[in-house]
């Protein structure tokens, strides 16, 4: 009956370190410990083992196999980085196999952090009204913003365009965008009365 409850217990164990496994890979925020442990209803310091376990196995302790990525404890919560090592062959598989257009979603996404930044992506998200999370991981990934810092407080990422947006827009500076006030609507006529 013991073997059983080891096997159970031990069977728990591996279900809890896979799921704060799989929450973090797709998380954009750092997330805490707390936030993990309440999202997947375990105590706190069940979860805060089954991160040490994950980050001592992608270190490659006893044993097992050093991984390209790691989980780094930053702004209070826990997140999946590549190691710096792996940069450059992320950053040329980004740049060489992705294609080099952006959408329309991307583009106005591009548009909102380079005149607003530093910026967190919910605030981007609110002003744009839908979720920008996968276009804020496709402009990471392309290079043209990057993680400017993040709020002790709330824990949010504020990012800023690169210099690689610079060279691809043929600018020295942001200063050289256009104002984007003569480009927006004034309101003088009033509201469209479309559908009235």
């Amino acid at each position: 009956m013991e073997t059983d409850t080891g096997v159970t217990v031990a069977t728990s164990v591996i279900h809890l370190e896979r799921s704060v496994e799989a929450i973090l890979m797709v998380a954009d925020e750092p997330q805490s410990v707390v936030s993990l442990a309440t999202a997947l209803g375990a105590p706190v310091p069940a979860v805060r083992q089954s991160i040490e376990r994950l980050v001592a196995n992608y270190d490659g302790d006893e044993g097992a196999t050093r991984r390209g990525f790691e989980l780094r404890e930053v702004g209070g919560g826990w997140r999946v980085y590549v190691r710096p090592e792996h940069d450059d062959a992320v950053r040329d598989f980004v740049l060489t196999q992705n294609p080099t257009r952006l959408s329309q979603a991307a583009l106005e996404t591009l548009a909102v952090i380079a005149y607003k930044q530093p910026i967190s992506r919910g605030a981007v998200a609110s002003i744009r009204a839908v979720n920008v999370d996968s276009v804020v991981r496709t402009l990471l990934g392309r290079g043209l913003i990057t993680e400017a810092f993040t709020d002790s407080e709330t824990g949010a990422i504020h990012y800023e365009t690169t210099d690689i947006l610079l060279v691809q827009l043929g600018i020295n500076s942001l200063d050289e965008l256009p104002h984007i006030s003569p480009l927006l609507d004034d309101g003088a006529d009033g509201f469209s009365t479309a559908g009235a």
